[in-house]
C-alpha cells in the first residue's frame, strides 16, 4: 500500500535538512523536466549554495518582475 503525503512528510521530519532538500530539488525536477544533471559538480554546488542563501535570508534575492523588467531594459524592449 502507497503511503499517504501525511505519512511522507512525517517521514521528512526525521531527514537531516540537505537530505529533505534533495528530496525537494528531485520531486521538482521529476515533476517539471528541471535537470542540473548536465552541469558540472561545482557548478551544481554554487546554485545549490545560492538557493540555500536565498532561501535562508542570508541573500535577499530580486523579485522576478525585477528581473524581467532590467532584462527587458538591457535587450531593448
Amino acid at each position: 500500500m502507497p503511503m499517504t503525503l501525511d505519512q511522507i512528510v512525517e517521514e521528512t521530519r526525521r531527514l537531516p535538512p540537505d537530505a529533505v532538500a534533495e528530496l525537494v530539488d528531485r520531486i521538482l525536477l521529476a515533476r517539471h523536466g528541471i535537470d542540473d544533471t548536465g552541469l558540472d559538480p561545482a557548478t551544481q554546488a554554487v546554485l545549490r549554495q545560492r538557493v540555500d542563501d536565498i532561501r535562508s535570508g542570508r541573500e535577499p534575492g530580486i523579485d522576478g518582475d525585477e528581473v524581467m523588467a532590467r532584462a527587458r531594459r538591457i535587450v531593448g524592449r
